[in-house]
Parts: structure tokens; sequence; C-alpha cells
């Protein structure tokens, strides 16, 4: 595959605005009147990451996520498009979001992504994936295809050398 910047046929990036006052903020993830059913979660999720760590890349076989990053930390995210038969195979695709810029990412399946915590203090992520991890009562598999374990990936060279790290 050759790896070329450019947008990816079905992600969608969407800026999330945070209602400020005297008590703190608030903000707005998700509403079905903005989001294809196909894409309503099933499920969601809050995870924490520390300051300079990569979670993925992975990517799904019939999963899409709906991720939301608001802070404190700020994240590199990338993708790319691993969907053969899409007109934007081979597209790779960067935002910078959390504290400093609070979005959201809609990652259809089959496109690979991972993000980092590039800030010095550590971010929250959300995540409202259209479908149960692990299935019902958790009892199928995981569907997840991981590629972070192999440093000769595609993926885990690309983001090593967009990072200023040899490949």
């Amino acid at each position: 595959m050759n790896i070329q910047k450019g947008s990816i046929e079905g992600v969608v990036i969407t800026s999330i605005k945070k209602y400020s006052d005297e008590r703190g903020w608030l903000a707005e993830l998700f509403r079905h009147d903005e989001l294809a059913q196909e894409y309503y979660p099933q499920m969601a999720y809050i995870s924490m990451t520390n300051p300079g760590v990569l979670r993925g890349p992975h990517e799904h076989v019939d999963q899409a996520d709906l991720f939301a990053l608001v802070g404190p930390g700020d994240f590199k995210f990338t993708l790319w498009d691993n969907r053969e038969g899409s007109l934007t195979y081979g597209n790779r695709m960067e935002y910078f979001m959390g504290a400093n810029n609070p979005g959201s990412v809609l990652v259809p399946k089959g496109v690979v992504h991972c993000y980092r915590c590039i800030s010095i203090v550590p971010g929250l992520v959300f995540n409202a994936p259209n479908q149960l991890y692990a299935g019902a009562k958790k009892e199928i598999s995981v569907d997840e295809i991981r590629h972070e374990d192999d440093p000769e990936n595609i993926y885990v060279k690309d983001e090593m050398s967009r990072r200023g790290q040899p490949q």
C-alpha cells in the first residue's frame, strides 16, 4: 500500500462546542439527529491516556467508533484507509484534538486508527462504538485487528516516521 495524505471516505470530523458558565462547561458529544442510524452507539466508555502514550494503531472488521476528545489533554489522532474497495484507499489523515480543539471522530469499519496524548497532562477519550465489545454478555471475540505490536507493520512505521523516530 502506498500511503498518502488525503481525506478518507466515511470519516467524519466534527468540532465540539463547549458551553461554559460559572459552574464549568457542558459539551454535546453526539446526537441521533446528526448521526446515521448505522452508527448509533451500542455502548460507551471513557479512557485516560498518559502523556506520550500511543493507543493503536488498530482497525475493526464490523465496528465503527465514535470518539470524542474534549480535554483535559490534547491528542494527535491518525487514520489510514485500509479498505481496498474504497475510493480513498491508502489515504492518511491527522487531526489534533482535545482541550485546545474539542472534537469528535467517526471511524468507519476498516479504517485503521490510533491516537497519542501530546500534552503534558493526561487526556480523556470518550468512545461510543456501534457494536458491543465482545458481543452480548461478552461471549464473542473482540472485533479488533491490532497492528501496534508489529514494528514492521506499515501503519506503525508510518506513525513512527511522523513522530521523528527511526523506522
